[in-house]
């Protein structure tokens, strides 16, 4: 990809800068910024080369219609306060809107278009909006890694009629992924959970070939477990995935690749509930795995030491109650004590909110705030908003 790094002489041009601003907002105010910091140094960058920058983002799932409650005005409050620079929304139609109008304040050198999905044309992909939208500025700059699975206009249409270059935070993300599944450093190990292993079957699948580890955690393994004849009490799992979790076994083995599972739990009658440590063979009826035990952890932290990169997608257990927070806290602050003796990625919101809550951000290589992007990337497809700007 073209990266805005390399553009020179780019004084006055106006950018098109295709941004994912989608920040969880309550009673308007953002409540996590995570995503919005992280695209800073590319607003910083086209500043500091004086070019006028038209931001193009959007909040939720409007379906093409105008919401109040979606605007980007409390986006547009927090990038001001962060530049500390004067920010104009434009509220205005794009349709009536007209290359030489948007900076007739010679002084405004950025504007941020309104939620670009009040329009159905963006999610449709349609050509006339793509034109239209590439006839407001001069170069087009992605920098939403987070949407370029999506085939909407502002993410692959809009690069067919206008030179396209790709932002520093999205080059970041594709190789930091790029790292963890090309150009892997071994031993590597891939800590994956979540809710259902049929949404994750494909990622497991394009990694086992990579991977020399692959730990399965949360709810996830319970379909294991079951497959294993162990007990699971009331438990989440899905059913009808025993021909699943056979081929991961084959695949894995036939690629010299470890799947492991927790090999002790902790339990609860509710979500709610205190956390008991048990054995497979102590659970009852009505318990529910909810965390890994102590004998897991230690397996997980010792894999975790022989380990030279380290990909982790997904919690170890029911992290929002604190009683079955500790095998995804210690897991945390374990990778993150490693320091420089494991390149670390870190990807998924759960996962994201662990990290977060102990404040040890920095303290992995890459943390990726994209959702659906971060788990097709993985899956080995194409992204088409990669794919446009090649």
């Amino acid at each position: 990809m073209k990266s805005i790094e390399n553009l020179n002489h780019i004084e006055n041009k106006k950018i098109l800068l295709r941004l994912d601003l989608n920040v969880p907002i309550l009673n308007g105010k953002i409540t996590d910024t995570n995503r919005i910091d992280k695209i800073l140094p590319t607003i910083k960058f086209l500043l500091s080369k004086k070019a006028k920058i038209i931001i193009i983002s959007h909040i939720g799932r409007p379906k093409g219609k105008v919401c109040n409650d979606l605007s980007l005005e409390p986006i547009t409050s927090y990038l001001k306060q962060k530049i500390n620079k004067k920010i104009l929304l434009i509220k205005e139609n794009i349709y009536n809107l007209k290359k030489e109008d948007i900076f007739k304040n010679s002084k405004l050198q950025i504007v941020l278009l309104e939620n670009i999905r009040f329009y159905p044309e963006e999610e449709n992909n349609d050509d006339e909006f793509s034109q239209k939208l590439a006839g407001l500025g001069e170069i087009y700059v992605n920098d939403a890694f987070s949407c370029s699975h999506r085939e909407h206009a502002s993410i692959t249409r809009i690069t067919k009629y206008i030179p396209s270059y790709c932002g520093i935070q999205i080059n970041t993300e594709v190789e930091a992924l790029n790292k963890i599944t090309l150009n892997i450093k071994k031993p590597i190990t891939c800590i994956i959970g979540g809710s259902k292993i049929s949404s994750k079957i494909n990622i497991i699948k394009n990694l086992i070939p990579k991977f020399d580890n692959i730990i399965i955690v949360g709810a996830m393994a319970n379909n294991i477990f079951k497959y294993n004849g162990l007990k699971i009490g009331k438990s989440i799992y899905e059913r009808n995935l025993n021909s699943v979790i056979k081929e991961i076994f084959s695949h894995a083995k036939n690629n010299n690749c470890k799947i492991y599972t927790p090999i002790d739990t902790k339990v609860g009658k509710k979500l709610n509930d205190r956390s008991t440590e048990k054995e497979f063979s102590d659970i009852e009826d009505d318990d529910m795995i909810l965390d890994i035990g102590p004998k897991s952890l230690k397996e997980i932290l010792s894999i975790i030491d022989k380990s030279s990169s380290l990909l982790w997608n997904g919690p170890l257990g029911y992290f929002e109650n604190s009683n079955f927070s500790n095998g995804s806290f210690e897991v945390a602050k374990h990778i993150a004590n490693k320091g420089e003796e494991i390149f670390s990625v870190v990807g998924g919101g759960d996962t994201v909110a662990v990290i977060n809550t102990l404040n040890i951000e920095k303290k992995f290589n890459f943390v990726s705030t994209a959702g659906g992007a971060f788990l097709e990337y993985l899956e080995g497809k194409v992204l088409p908003g990669i794919k446009a700007l090649n």
